[in-house]
């Protein structure tokens, strides 16, 4: 074939020269058609009605009318080799075969490995003498290519089930190649004799004449499993390519006999009993939709991840290392571990202090050493994203079914196999029934001569040659040639009773055997049975556990938030919608009284707004003097240092001309028991389900309807059973319950909160937990009690002008709503309330941040706050001086350790 496009090319060349005796002409078959030696025929190019050559080549035929004439295009001359060409690679050597997945070179390694006598039982051979045997007889190509076919055979981390038993340096998952094949030695698995090469001496199969037609191969071999999804396959050819996945023994087992009790199964029915594949590597299998796609249109993508454990490496230091025991299939071992060694070198992989390689006989283990403070969870998801460690199988089921290259599902490849061994099996009966019918005709014969041997031993004697001797005998006792042949072949000792006796046993039990084999042809019913009893006991032979997991979670798509840790952070926001992201470690713990630190440089005119502590995985809503929420992820936010000025809203948020973000809440999981309380600067009140805002479109939707001239000012989370707490700019404070507030939709208004006197306006609103509320029950609310020696919990104050003080929370009684409210506290002229906070017992490690309107942070503990009445003035929790007022105030709790903690009395100057 590789001569017929050069043939192709040459014609015009070859009708050009006289001294050639033959023409070659070409059909559109694959043959050559010769020509008797004649001068070739005078040749001529076609015109066109304007006179211009088409490169259309013709033979003229001559006077005596032998010439053809073969109008020839070149470019479908071309287009036609090529097709040739292609389709004999195709077919000979890079697709497999539905029926027994093998490819030429596999079924003929094998046949030749057969043939030589290399059972699983007999001792191994050099793998020289098997490839000398299959190149010889069989491939006439490159000993390399043979060998590593052999070789890949052999190699338990590349075929699921290997085909041949490997005696020596057979390669490793790190692609160290195997050892010459003068060393290595093989021999036949005990599985590869009893799936593909029982019953090939049984005419199961057809036989074709080799290379040179010196010997016979066979052009299948008799599967007894569907070889192709067993192992898979995988290979390139002209325009085409194939890439099976390996499945598990006893599964294909299990969905075969399920396709046989129902034909008419469907996808969804055959999952049940094979629900992906099952690589030799292992692995996890993440999401179906690839195993879907690929098993009803024969393509689809398998998304792989290998398996991790985390352990504990010194518990001294509590350091951590992630364990690679198992990676995705066709996956280089070592040159993973050289990729993640140049990423943490790069310091794109962050979190990793070493890496080495511990894999040993036993198995895989590649120890990965994480620092102190990082996170498993987070090192393993970038491994999954920026390596090998998750890669993807690409399935592209293509095989050669009825001499033609067709992608198939997987129930087209079980039905093809079905009718493959259905064959296989009737031919193997059909030669069985043939040979036991030839030799009970024999022992019929024999027996009739052992009931009349004093006859038969006359006609002998008398006979004067063995001619004669087996027509006498044919015609005495009506017998066919092959009897009296067997009469005559008889030896002496045959003539006892024991012998007839014999005999008559063995023409009974061929009885009994020709009568089973009718049977079995008679109906597709009975073959089909036998098909699935052979399949079950291949599967109690050679069935091993799964080894690849699949994962129903997702789909092994990796996103950002996979690879970011829930960290605690802070966020701060400005009146003028700047806001940043900062550690929780940035500002330091400090004492009562000091200035505190700069939270960074503002813009001209602006001044802090909020100022709330949070995770990285939350979603942020942001809610608008407007009455617009809008969301995003904590983590989006970029993160800055604590004098960066901060990014603005408008590139994280889809927001309108003039609208101004006013509160901010951290949401981790939006619960059907909770709720989200607004409270306008009005004094509108409102309570909403929070699940209405857990899908929330970039551009924002209604929160609160608002009337003209009022704006959203707080929101907070809230159950049913927790108490609201709002507070006047005058230090008015009312206590009520948040079932009183009935839950409404997101687009009303809400009821009135408090009753407010002239030039007062809401000032702040806090959450009172439940568990706070239930401990107040029975204690006493007589305003002139102890204070100083109450235990909580409190109410937090803090004036604009940096004074504070905590009130027992006893002092205050519940009060519906629409009131004027209780007073908190007793301002001074020209002072007013800023924040309210619920804080709880003294043993709380909860501190409060302040910032005022010139940025300026300071952080204190709650504990060095004084607890004072309810008309007391307070004490000075923040130096103002030139700093203005007090802007914000939020709490945090100190669990992170303070790396920067200052000596008591030191005061941090403002940056």
């Amino acid at each position: 074939m590789v001569l017929s496009s050069t043939l192709r090319f040459s014609t015009a060349f070859l009708l050009r020269q006289q001294h050639h005796r033959h023409s070659l002409l070409f059909a559109s078959s694959r043959r050559f058609l010769s020509v008797p030696p004649k001068p070739p025929p005078p040749t001529h190019l076609y015109k066109d009605k304007d006179g211009d050559r088409n490169g259309t080549l013709v033979s003229v035929s001559n006077d005596t009318g032998t010439g053809r004439i073969v109008p020839v295009e070149l470019h479908e001359e071309m287009t036609g080799s090529y097709i040739t060409y292609s389709m004999s690679v195709l077919l000979g050597r890079a697709l497999p075969d539905v029926r027994d997945g093998l490819k030429p070179v596999h079924r003929r390694i094998l046949f030749a490995m057969h043939e030589l006598g290399l059972a699983s039982r007999k001792p191994f051979k050099k793998c020289a003498r098997v490839v000398g045997e299959v190149l010889g007889k069989f491939h006439p190509h490159g000993d390399t290519a043979v060998y590593d076919s052999l070789v890949r055979m052999a190699q338990d981390f590349s075929l699921r089930y290997p085909l041949i038993q490997g005696h020596g340096n057979f390669g490793s998952v790190d692609a160290d190649p195997a050892a010459a094949m003068r060393y290595t030695e093989c021999r036949l698995e005990a599985l590869t004799e009893a799936m593909l090469l029982a019953d090939l001496e049984q005419d199961t199969v057809n036989y074709v004449p080799n290379f040179d037609g010196s010997q016979k191969e066979p052009s299948l071999l008799p599967a007894r499993l569907p070889n192709l999804l067993l192992n898979g396959s995988s290979g390139i050819a002209v325009g085409m390519a194939t890439n099976i996945p390996p499945h598990n023994l006893g599964e294909l087992v299990d969905v075969l006999c399920a396709l046989i009790h129902n034909p008419e199964a469907t996808l969804q029915e055959l999952l049940e009993y094979m629900p992906g594949p099952d690589f030799p590597t292992g692995g996890l299998i993440m999401g179906n939709l690839g195993i879907l796609d690929a098993y009803r249109t024969g393509r689809g993508r398998i998304t792989v991840r290998g398996k991790t454990d985390v352990e504990l490496v010194d518990s001294k230091t509590k350091r951590m290392a992630v364990i690679i025991k198992e990676i995705p299939y066709q996956t280089n071992k070592s040159s993973l571990v050289e990729k993640i060694a140049e990423l943490v070198e790069n310091k794109i992989l962050d979190g990793i202090s070493d890496i080495r390689d511990e894999s040993d006989r036993s198995g895989m283990r590649i120890v990965i050493e994480l620092k102190r403070a990082a996170d498993p969870s987070i090192v393993v998801n970038n491994l999954y994203r920026l390596t090998a460690l998750q890669s993807s199988f690409s399935c592209n089921m293509v095989c050669i079914l009825d001499g033609q290259p067709r992608q198939m599902g997987l129930k087209e490849v079980l039905q093809a196999f079905l009718d493959f061994r259905c064959s296989v099996v009737e031919r193997r009966a059909r030669f069985k029934l043939s040979q036991m019918q030839e030799r009970k005709h024999t022992v019929e014969g024999i027996t009739t001569g052992l009931d009349n041997m004093d006859r038969v031993i006359q006609i002998i004697r008398e006979a004067s040659s063995n001619a004669t001797a087996s027509a006498s005998l044919r015609n005495e006792f009506t017998l066919s040639e092959k009897q009296a042949e067997a009469i005559l072949d008889m030896n002496l000792r045959r003539l006892t009773m024991l012998e007839r006796k014999k005999y008559a046993d063995e023409s009974k039990i061929l009885t009994e055997q020709i009568l089973k084999l009718e049977e079995l042809l008679s109906s597709r019913k009975n073959i089909l049975q036998l098909i699935e009893q052979e399949a079950i006991e291949l599967k109690n032979r050679f069935s091993s556990p799964r080894r690849s997991m699949l994962e129903d979670s997702d789909s092994g798509q990796l996103e950002d938030i996979d690879v970011i840790p829930n960290e605690e952070m802070l966020l701060a926001l400005s009146e003028k919608g700047y806001v940043k992201r900062m550690k929780p470690n940035t500002f330091n713990l400090q004492n009562r009284g000091t200035i505190g630190k700069s939270v960074g440089k503002l813009r001209v005119n602006d001044a802090m707004s909020d100022f709330i502590v949070c995770r990285a995985h939350d979603h942020v809503l942001y809610f608008s003097d407007r009455g617009i929420v809008y969301s995003a992820r904590a983590y989006k936010i970029p993160e800055c240092s604590r004098t960066a000025a901060g990014t603005p809203l408008i590139q994280i948020l889809s927001l309108s001309d003039g609208e101004r973000i006013t509160s901010i809440i951290p949401v981790s999981d939006f619960v059907e028991e909770q709720f989200l309380i607004m409270l306008t600067v009005n004094g509108y009140i409102k309570k909403v389900s929070l699940n209405l805002f857990s899908a929330i479109r970039s551009t924002g939707i209604i929160a609160i309807q608002l009337v003209p001239g009022d704006e959203l000012k707080w929101v907070r989370c809230c159950t049913n059973d927790d108490l609201v707490a709002m507070a006047s700019q005058n230090g008015m404070v009312i206590l009520s319950l948040c079932d009183v507030v009935r839950s409404l939709g997101r687009n009303t208004r809400g009821a009135v909160a408090m009753r407010l006197k002239e030039g007062d306006k809401v000032a702040c609103m806090d959450i009172i937990p439940a568990a706070i509320r239930k401990g107040l029950e029975g204690v006493s609310k007589d305003p002139q009690s102890n204070v100083k020696g109450s235990n909580g919990p409190w109410l937090l104050f803090v004036s604009e002008s940096g004074y504070g003080k905590r009130v027992p929370l006893s002092s205050f009684r519940q009060l519906p709503l629409n009131r004027v409210g209780l007073i908190g506290y007793k301002f001074a002229s020209e002072d007013r309330l800023a924040a309210v906070f619920v804080v709880e017992d003294g043993e709380s490690d909860e501190q409060v941040v302040l910032v005022s309107q010139s940025g300026t942070v300071n952080r204190i503990k709650v504990q060095d706050i004084s607890i004072q009445s309810r008309y007391a003035r307070g004490v000075i929790l923040m130096r103002l001086e030139h700093a203005g007022k007090i802007q914000s105030a939020s709490l945090i709790s100190a669990t992170e350790p303070e790396l920067d903690e200052q000596e008591p009395g030191n005061v941090s100057l403002a940056a």
